[in-house]
């Protein structure tokens, strides 16, 4: 199966997605399908997690990179393939053009994550650093493509991308044949306009649903307009589905074949990779919990039995702890209060035994007295907690005040 550039916006059909499947045998992982019995007490329905984190390269990108580059003509493979990505597309064009003998460029962002740099370096793409953001990074190496002659490998705009994401959809059915919704992601649209063509060919009752983080929510705007359109400035924690603009090839296919997409806010993208991780025992990236994320935002308005794919698990120590902190807060779990006190010995355990009293678990606590906005005798203290839900924090918060303390935020 291989596209010239003339062929970039032939459709996508069941049969592609077929020989993709074959293409893949022995080279991506069928991924687990797990139940969780938490999302189906609160849905009322069965509802599985189609376990792409646990996919070769830690998300589905390795499927539609590796058949893209495996329908290369040889002499477009002699050449070498060049991407660009900050983490899961960069990734699985490593390891499929390691697998293909091909060699690899990969343009990542200043500042992308050590180990998804590592990461792509260790699997074999030569690793160049270029641009803040990655519409910078990507036109870097659209601008080596031109040059050197290299092949670029977009993540989510060609056919044999969406092609090779569509066997998701595939195992899916043959996992769980008797799926009534299927939730996924949805950045540029290759993995939901793979899994649409597959599911949607096979079993048009099936309902798909695309779901979008709402600082990065291009596609409403998109299917209403009936035409990709631009959201400037994409702001979300979920990287893997940070995309200005859908994809012209996949925008076709949503729009065709996708029945809904909805919107998710942080704090639910939040709340739904620790939910992943407390209850499924499953290491989930923000995008890749963003289907969780619209189960926990609307729970009741799905029929099931529901599959969930989480598309990824590559996500950076250092931003899993920021996401668990805001997950724990959004549930009431996390508290940080702070307050204005007497500077004098004893107050801070005296603060303490109030605490105590309402059983609130002290992380940290960190003082201020140099402050030209405190009294000559007051202190400010910033104490982190660990609570048990909203209301232990309002409670928290009234037996605060009532010791007579002035809590500032």
């Amino acid at each position: 199966m291989s596209y010239s550039t003339a062929d970039s916006f032939r459709p996508v059909t069941l049969d592609d997605v077929r020989g993709a499947q074959k293409m893949l045998s022995g080279v991506a992982r069928v991924t687990a399908m797990e139940g969780s019995r938490h999302l189906s007490q609160m849905v009322g329905a069965p509802v599985h997690l189609k376990c792409e984190n646990l996919q070769r390269t830690g998300s589905f990108k390795l499927r539609g990179a590796y058949v893209r580059i495996a329908g290369l003509l040889p002499e477009e493979r002699a050449a070498g393939v060049v991407a660009a990505s900050a983490g899961n597309h960069a990734q699985g064009v490593a390891l499929a053009s390691s697998l293909l003998g091909v060699r690899a460029t990969v343009f990542m962002p200043n500042g992308a994550p050590l180990p998804k740099v590592s990461a792509t370096r260790d699997y074999g793409a030569e690793v160049r650093l270029h641009g803040q953001v990655v519409d910078e990074t990507l036109a870097a190496a659209q601008e080596y493509a031109a040059e050197t002659g290299a092949v670029f490998i977009h993540p989510f705009d060609h056919p044999d991308i969406i092609a090779g994401q569509g066997t998701v959809g595939l195992e899916i059915l043959e996992q769980c044949p008797e799926v009534r919704t299927v939730l996924v992601g949805i950045g540029g649209g290759g993995l939901a306009a793979g899994i649409a063509v597959a599911v949607k060919s096979l079993r048009p009752d099936v309902r798909i649903v695309g779901v979008q983080a709402a600082g990065a929510a291009a596609y409403p705007p998109s299917l209403a307009a009936g035409r990709p359109v631009t959201v400037e400035n994409p702001a979300t924690m979920a990287d893997g589905i940070k995309v200005g603009r859908p994809g012209d090839v996949p925008f076709g296919i949503v729009g065709e074949l996708v029945d809904e997409v909805r919107t998710v806010s942080e704090d639910e993208l939040s709340a739904a990779l620790l939910l992943c991780l407390e209850r499924a025992k499953l290491v989930v990236e923000p995008a890749g919990a963003s289907p969780v994320a619209a189960l926990l935002s609307e729970a009741g308005t799905f029929e099931g039995p529901v599959v969930a794919v989480l598309s990824g698990g590559n996500v950076d120590p250092v931003l899993m702890e920021r996401v668990l902190r805001h997950g724990m807060a959004a549930q009431g779990r996390y508290l940080a209060v702070r307050l204005r006190l007497t500077d004098r010995p004893g107050a801070l355990a005296t603060l303490l035994g109030v605490l105590s009293v309402v059983d609130a678990n002290v992380l940290d606590v960190s003082h201020l007295r140099t402050d030209p906005r405190l009294g000559l005798t007051e202190a400010e203290v910033e104490l982190h907690l660990e609570t048990k839900g909203p209301a232990h924090c309002a409670e928290v918060g009234q037996a605060l005040r009532e010791a007579g303390y002035t809590v500032i935020g």
